[in-house]
């Protein structure tokens, strides 16, 4: 499991809490995607599970931790949804639950992490309630969740939530910088795009910057010509992270508008976004970024969506609108 340099400061807060006596049975940690909530987990499961602790770390040495390098400890559980179902259900919650009830194999503490707790049916939140309004001795919850509205206000209720916030943009680009090498302003522009999470950046860089690049070449000649040249841009299994980078791009010209071309995000696009905020009217890219969002929230949280024909459809209006909107300008 990487260890990220931002996770020091939370896991010295998290287990100080737990020395002194006062560590919550049930975290719920709130993470932007590529901020290293995993590997946090990881740090704060293998010092609970520590035989022999050693002030804010694990031995290493004894046999619990042997266990949880080797990924073999029995008395540490993961909940996640089967392959190929988006939801966690009910009888894989009590399955668990059922378990902690026993004594620890080891004879040490129990721990649950749920890498992603909105995955839980209202069912299986339901059984689990049960469980965090009187756990067993030594039993710990780890919960991650990105918004965690998602969740029950019931289950909210019984954890403590930790907000894991995004280092300082100096500190995330001197270490993107030195893990890719990318030019600054790629970098930059990658970081913000990502909400500030540096993993989540330096995944960018790596497998989607050139997509990217892709759909900034396209889009003035699309909004010049034909707007339906950029659906075999967009419609790709990404499509929702694509539409992400549009909105960001519309966003971002609206910014430049109001004299704020420093808090762009795209800031490897400059020439691109003072083009658009020329080419269209404020009232026109609000609109915009509004019909877009609502695309991406679709390509998000519509089952079996069909995704040719919703972006298909949403360029068509995009452009309708567009042309509509320059007219009356006339």
């Amino acid at each position: 499991m990487i260890w990220y340099p931002w996770l020091n400061q939370p896991y010295r807060q998290i287990i100080g809490q737990h020395e002194a006596g006062r560590g919550h049975h049930a975290l719920l940690l709130q993470a932007l995607p590529g901020m290293g909530d995993a590997s946090l987990v990881w740090g704060i499961s293998r010092w609970l599970m520590c035989q022999r602790k050693d002030g804010l770390k694990s031995c290493g040495e004894c046999h619990a931790c042997k266990l949880m390098q080797a990924h073999t400890h029995p008395d540490w559980y993961e909940l996640t949804a089967e392959k190929g179902k988006s939801s966690l259900g009910i009888d894989a919650v009590r399955s668990v639950t059922e378990k902690l009830f026993h004594h620890a194999q080891q004879s040490g503490s129990k721990v649950i992490w749920l890498p992603n707790a909105a995955q839980l049916t209202e069912a299986a939140a339901n059984a689990m309630l049960k469980t965090l309004e009187e756990p067993p001795a030594n039993t710990w919850f780890l919960l991650c969740c990105e918004q965690p509205s998602q969740l029950p206000a019931t289950l909210r209720s019984r954890c403590l939530t930790f907000h894991l916030a995004v280092p300082d943009e100096a500190q995330s680009m001197g270490w993107l910088q030195k893990q890719n090498g990318a030019p600054q302003q790629d970098c930059l522009t990658a970081l913000r795009l990502s909400g500030g999470a540096p993993a989540a950046a330096l995944q960018l860089l790596e497998n989607g910057w050139s997509a990217r690049q892709t759909l900034c070449a396209a889009l003035p000649q699309a909004l010049q010509q034909d707007m339906l040249s950029l659906l075999p841009v967009l419609n790709h299994d990404d499509a929702a992270q694509r539409t992400g980078w549009l909105c960001a791009l519309l966003v971002d010209a609206l910014k430049w508008q109001q004299g704020g071309g420093e808090f762009i995000a795209n800031a490897d696009s400059q020439a691109l976004i003072a083009q658009i905020a020329q080419q269209l009217p404020a009232s026109a890219l609000d609109e915009s970024v509004r019909q877009w969002m609502y695309c991406r929230d679709r390509l998000l949280n519509v089952v079996a969506v069909n995704r040719e024909l919703l972006l298909t459809d949403q360029l068509l209006a995009w452009e309708q609108m567009l042309h509509a909107s320059l007219v009356g300008l006339k």
